[in-house]
């Protein structure tokens, strides 16, 4: 189940009928009724009936209301931390908030997306893709617009302890580039949404060529996360008031920092002699 309930219940609400939406919007308006309302209450609340509340907790992978309480009272306890961290009453950032307020609101955001990512992390997933990055004759990343960043991070890191890595922005390369892999190939796509439709291509075509195909996105059932034999999930909720990407990037570049750990860690002592030579390479260009 998913750690960040508000998350799940914004992700699901294409998929509700018209009741259950009136629920859903009530619940993120004000996630505290749900906290503090039986289940009755919060069906006279919404308009609607007892079974409507109850299904509705049931969509999204709960026995019942209750759990679906449970769930998100944890999930209210982990924001009113960060927000009291930073002296916030909300991390949602408006359009006349000051430079001071936004970087503490931007901050607990992050942060938050980092503590998610990490303790939502399937350890034994990150495991097996990083034993088959270590094991592979070559390797892909794919992701586009901010998802390319951290693919671009994952690609320096890897090459330099002598991976055969490659990314490209542009999904006309990343297409034949896929078109030409095997079962001794990695495949590695990231996109936030799950739904970039070029990385999803990417991803398909490399799949299909036969290479182990990895997904790292923030939609556990997204049609990337259908697609990918390896699924690594980042959580992070970005602000409504936003011009890009930003806790899910953070988040995106967390799960790159554990990931390219462990694979040092399953390469060994060897990847110190790599990680020397590109240090003492580059260290020249430095004032």
């Amino acid at each position: 189940m998913d750690d960040d309930v508000l998350a799940l219940v914004r992700r699901s609400a294409p998929k509700l009928s018209a009741a259950e939406t009136r629920v859903a919007e009530r619940i993120l308006d004000d996630p505290m009724l749900v906290v503090e309302l039986a289940i009755t209450d919060l069906a006279e609340l919404c308009g609607t009936s007892l079974s409507t509340v109850a299904r509705f907790a049931q969509s999204l992978g709960f026995s019942g209301y209750r759990e679906l309480r449970v769930a998100v009272a944890r999930s209210v306890t982990l924001a009113q931390a960060q927000q009291a961290r930073f002296g916030l009453d909300s991390t949602t950032i408006s359009a006349d908030d000051g430079p001071a307020t936004i970087a503490a609101k931007l901050a607990a955001q992050q942060i938050d997306a980092i503590e998610r990512t990490a303790h939502g992390l399937d350890a034994a997933t990150l495991d097996r893709a990083a034993r088959a990055l270590v094991d592979a004759r070559h390797i892909d990343l794919f992701g586009q617009a901010a998802s390319s960043l951290a693919a671009q991070d994952l690609q320096l890191k890897l090459s330099r302890i002598g991976s055969a890595v490659s990314h490209s922005a542009d999904p006309h390369l990343a297409l034949t580039a896929a078109a030409l892999r095997t079962s001794d190939d990695v495949a590695v796509a990231f996109s936030h949404s799950g739904e970039t439709v070029e990385t999803l291509r990417a991803l398909e075509v490399a799949r299909d060529a036969g290479a182990l195909t990895v997904a790292v996105t923030g939609v556990a059932d997204s049609s990337l996360a259908r697609t990918a034999e390896l699924v690594l999930l980042t959580h992070a909720y970005e602000s409504p008031f936003r011009m890009a990407a930003m806790s899910s990037r953070i988040a995106q570049l967390a799960l790159v920092d554990v990931l390219f750990v462990r694979v040092v860690q399953h390469r060994g002592e060897p990847v110190s002699i790599p990680l020397r030579l590109t240090h003492d390479a580059a260290v020249h260009h430095r004032r």
